[in-house]
C-alpha cells in the first residue's frame, strides 16, 4: 500500500513540475516582448512575488494539512496551479495580469510541494526517510527535466502555448490525485492536529535552525541562477528559448539520475551531512564554471555539475528536518517550504540586481555562498550531537 501511494505521489509531483518547468524558457521572452527596457527587473519581480506569497502561506497550508488531512490540501493546490498557468497564458502583453497570475501560483504552491513532503514523511519510517525524499527529489527533477525542453519546443508554436499546456497538465494531475490519492493521516491524527495548533516558528529552533538557513541559501543561489540565466546566455552566446530548455533538461536529467539512483540506493540514515557537504562543494564548482561560459556546451556542462551538487543537498536536508523535528510533520515541512520560498523571493530580486552590475556576479556570489553554507552544516552537527539525548533521538552515525 505504501509503495502504491509513493508511486501516485511521484506521478503527481512529476506532472506538476513538468507544468512548472514548461514556462522556464519562455516567461522571460514574453516579458521581454512586453517591456524590453525593464525585462530583467520584471522577471525578477514576478519570480519573487510568486515566492513571497508562497513563503507567507506555505506553513499555513502545512498546518491545515495536519488538522484536516493532506489529501484535500493537495487537491486545492493543484487546481489553483492550473488556474494560475491559464491566466498567464491569457495575459500576454498585460503586465498586471501576469503579476496576478504569479500571485495565484504562489498562493497555491505550498499546498502541493510542502504538503506532499509531509505526506511522504507520514508513510515512510525514519530509516527509509532519505530514500523517500530521494524519490520526491527525483520526481521533481524529472518534471524539470521534461518541462523546459517541452516548453522550448512548444514555444515554436507561440510563446503562450507552454502556459496552456501547463494548465492542462495540472488539471490532469488534479484528476489523478482526486481518483487515486488516499489520505495519509488517520481521523485521530487529524483530530490531534486540530486540538494542537503549533506556530511554524516553533520548528525554527535548536540545531535545526541552521539547516533551515542552509536550505534558504541553497534556494537563494538557485533562484538567482534561474532568474538571470537566459539573459546571461543572450549576452554571451545569443541563446534561444529552445536552447535554454535543453540546458535545464540536462541539469534536471543529471539531478534526477543522482536522486533516483545514488541518493535513494546508497545514502543511509546518519550519512546525510557528509553528502550535503559534498553537494555544496560541487554546486559551488558549477557556479564557478558558469562564470567562464561563452558557449552553449560550456554553460550546459556547468549546469550539469551544479545539478549533481544540488541533487545531493536537497533530499538530505529535507530528510534530516523530517527526522529531527519535534513538531508536526506538516508544520516542519511547511516551514521548510517557506524557507525555500524566501530564497526564491530574495534570489531573483538580488540576482537580477547583481546582474545589472556585472552579468557574472550572481554566479560568483552563488558559489561563495555554497561554500559558506558548509559552516552552517558544521554548526548543525556540533549542536545536534549535544542536543540529541535531550530530544530523545538516536545520535547520527
Amino acid at each position: 500500500m505504501k509503495d502504491k501511494r509513493m508511486i501516485i505521489v511521484m506521478a503527481i509531483l512529476m506532472t506538476t513540475f513538468i507544468g512548472f518547468g514548461i514556462i522556464i524558457p519562455v516567461m522571460p521572452e514574453i516579458i521581454l516582448a512586453t517591456d524590453p527596457a525593464n525585462a530583467e527587473i520584471h522577471t525578477g519581480r514576478m519570480l519573487a512575488i510568486y515566492s513571497l506569497v508562497a513563503f507567507i502561506l506555505s506553513p499555513l497550508w502545512g498546518g491545515m494539512s495536519d488538522r484536516f488531512g493532506r489529501r484535500p490540501i493537495i487537491l486545492v493546490g493543484v487546481l489553483g496551479f492550473a488556474a494560475s498557468f491559464l491566466l498567464f497564458g491569457l495575459s500576454s502583453g498585460h503586465l498586471g495580469l501576469m503579476y496576478l497570475s504569479r500571485v495565484l501560483g504562489g498562493l497555491f504552491s505550498g499546498a502541493v510541494a510542502s504538503v506532499i513532503v509531509a505526506y511522504v514523511a507520514d508513510i515512510t519510517p525514519p530509516e527509509q526517510r532519505t530514500k523517500g525524499m530521494g524519490l520526491v527529489g527525483m520526481s521533481i527533477g524529472l518534471g524539470f527535466t521534461i518541462g523546459p525542453g517541452f516548453g522550448g519546443m512548444l514555444s515554436v508554436i507561440t510563446l503562450e502555448t507552454p502556459f496552456f499546456a501547463a494548465s492542462v497538465l495540472a488539471l490532469i494531475t488534479f484528476v489523478l490525485a482526486f481518483a487515486k490519492l488516499k489520505e495519509s493521516l488517520t481521523p485521530e491524527q487529524r483530530k490531534a492536529g486540530t486540538e494542537k495548533k503549533v506556530s511554524r516558528w516553533t520548528a525554527f529552533r535548536g540545531p535545526l535552525k541552521y539547516l533551515y538557513v542552509l536550505a534558504f541559501l541553497v534556494t537563494f543561489t538557485l533562484a538567482g541562477l534561474e532568474a538571470t540565466l537566459q539573459f546571461f546566455g543572450i549576452r554571451r552566446f545569443e541563446v534561444t528559448p529552445f536552447q535554454v530548455g535543453i540546458m535545464f533538461f540536462v541539469c534536471g536529467l543529471v539531478g534526477a539520475l543522482v536522486q533516483g539512483g545514488f541518493v535513494r540506493r546508497r545514502i543511509q540514515k546518519g550519512e546525510e551531512p557528509k553528502y550535503i557537504a559534498a553537494g555544496l562543494i560541487i554546486s559551488a564548482l558549477g557556479f564557478f564554471l558558469l562564470l567562464a561560459a561563452h558557449s552553449l556546451w560550456w554553460a550546459t556542462l556547468s549546469l550539469a555539475v551544479f545539478g549533481i551538487g544540488n541533487s545531493l543537498i536537497r533530499p538530505c536536508v529535507t530528510s534530516l528536518i523530517t527526522q529531527k523535528t519535534t513538531v508536526g510533520q506538516g508544520v516542519a515541512s511547511g516551514l521548510s517550504s517557506s524557507m525555500d520560498s524566501l530564497g526564491r523571493v530574495a534570489g531573483p530580486l538580488l540576482g537580477s540586481f547583481f546582474f545589472t552590475i556585472e552579468l557574472g556576479l550572481p554566479y560568483l556570489l552563488g558559489g561563495l555562498l555554497c561554500l559558506a553554507a558548509v559552516l552552517l552544516l558544521l554548526r548543525f552537527r556540533q549542536l545536534d550531537k549535544q542536543s540529541l539525548p535531550e530530544a530523545g533521538t538516536a545520535p547520527a552515525k
